[in-house]
């Protein structure tokens, strides 16, 4: 991925790749980057696009204006109203595969090989929060807040917050911000562990993120890439599957050239400089660029 391809034109995000970092901005700043019909291709679409490429080390996501994002647009609930109609159970069996295919879009962030920080400031409410809660680690500005809104419209959040949030806080306060709908603040968010580091303004806080990716990005992509899917995977296993999983991953993945690699540059006082993933995650995607090239 070069800095800005010009297929990498989105309606609401902009992408741009700088030193094996690549930053995903939220790019509706007039209407507080609300969560428009066009956002829930483009998210995982753009995500995928960085996977398959595989330039990237790490993928920041931000955005513009005064506010992270507003969450879910009324376009998409306005949308919704179709699926109600019609013979029950196929009316239900449509509006599930629609829950599903806007999950796929924060899915995407933990599927990636890469790891994903978010920064954050001003509001992030209701979907914002289902985003964050899928990224890697999540930092924020003194005057960021956090709401599980859709308790207060009526409805059970369902694309995430609710089962990835527990694991990131305290149960008890997670069913309390999911119960009341309530703001959570960033220095209570910084206290119960949601966000790793609060920063005076943006300015200071996407300077800190980029620092943060820099380092990450200048590791062996292949023992980063390693440890998020470990991480993840024990998340959801119990400790002796993991420690098997471990075992037969490093029986595979542990060869010696990122190890030598690393030994020197530190015998030197250099950065090392390591090879990225592979990319072309399949022939279609190689075909595909082949194709928009020629074009």
């Amino acid at each position: 991925m070069s800095q800005q391809k010009p297929e990498n034109t989105y309606q609401t995000l902009t992408v741009s790749l700088e030193e094996q970092v690549a930053h995903i901005r939220l790019s509706r700043p007039d209407s507080m980057n609300s969560m428009v019909p066009a956002f829930w291709k483009e998210l995982p679409a753009a995500l995928r696009e960085i996977d398959a490429d595989a330039e990237a080390r790490v993928v920041v996501i931000s955005s513009t204006g005064k506010h992270f994002s507003a969450g879910m647009d009324l376009a998409v609930f306005t949308g919704m109203a179709g699926t109600f109609e019609g013979e029950q159970a196929r009316r239900a069996e449509r509006f599930r595969r629609l829950v599903l295919e806007l999950q796929d879009a924060f899915n995407a962030i933990e599927e990636l090989r890469m790891p994903v920080i978010a920064a954050v400031q001003g509001g992030a409410i209701g979907g914002a929060v289902d985003l964050l809660c899928a990224c890697d680690m999540r930092y924020s500005t003194e005057d960021a807040y956090f709401s599980i809104k859709e308790t207060q419209i009526g409805m059970t959040a369902d694309l995430g917050t609710l089962q990835r949030l527990p694991r990131l806080i305290p149960v008890g306060l997670a069913k309390e911000l999911a119960y009341t709908g309530r703001d959570f603040s960033a220095d209570e968010a910084l206290r119960a562990g949601f966000v790793n580091q609060v920063y005076a303004d943006q300015e200071a806080l996407l300077s800190g993120v980029m620092e943060i990716a820099t380092v990450i990005a200048q590791q062996s992509p292949m023992a980063v890439s390693g440890c998020k899917h470990m991480i993840n995977y024990a998340l959801d296993h119990s400790l002796a599957d993991s420690l098997n999983h471990m075992a037969t991953w490093q029986s595979g993945m542990f060869q010696m050239p990122d190890v030598q690699t690393a030994l020197a540059a530190r015998q030197t006082g250099s950065t090392p400089q390591f090879d990225n993933l592979h990319g072309g995650g399949s022939q279609l995607h190689t075909m595909s660029k082949t194709h928009k090239e020629q074009d």
